[in-house]
């Protein structure tokens, strides 16, 4: 949720990454591949990389108004037992990103 709200029109993919979440370090292993991705069957333009990926799989671009995308985590620790990953379709507007869905996540996973 606070990447999402940390999204902006004209924002660049490189900027979102320095300022993004960034998930405790015994997480960080089994991370999703990216921390924001376009709407489709795999990980769809653009693609916005954790900090540890961009030198290898990075690139430039920016959020632009009409662009829907997937804002999702994975947070789950080597070796243990349980992991959730969630992921949010956003409408990205003049004014922010716009959730799609209306559906309530459970407060307790999100904290």
């Amino acid at each position: 949720m606070v990447n999402i709200d940390l999204i902006e029109p004209g924002m660049t993919f490189a900027d979102m990454t320095l300022i993004a979440h960034r998930l405790p370090k015994e997480y960080r292993a089994l991370r999703y591949g990216v921390l924001a991705h376009g709407v489709g069957l795999c990980d769809e333009y653009p693609c916005v990389r954790y900090p540890e990926d961009v030198e290898a799989h990075g690139y430039g671009g920016r959020f632009e108004p009409g662009m829907t995308l997937c804002v999702e985590a994975y947070v789950g620790a080597v070796g243990g037992r349980e992991g959730i990953k969630l992921e949010e379709q956003v409408l990205i507007t003049e004014e922010g990103a716009v959730p799609l869905s209306h559906y309530r996540y459970e407060e307790d996973f999100l904290d």
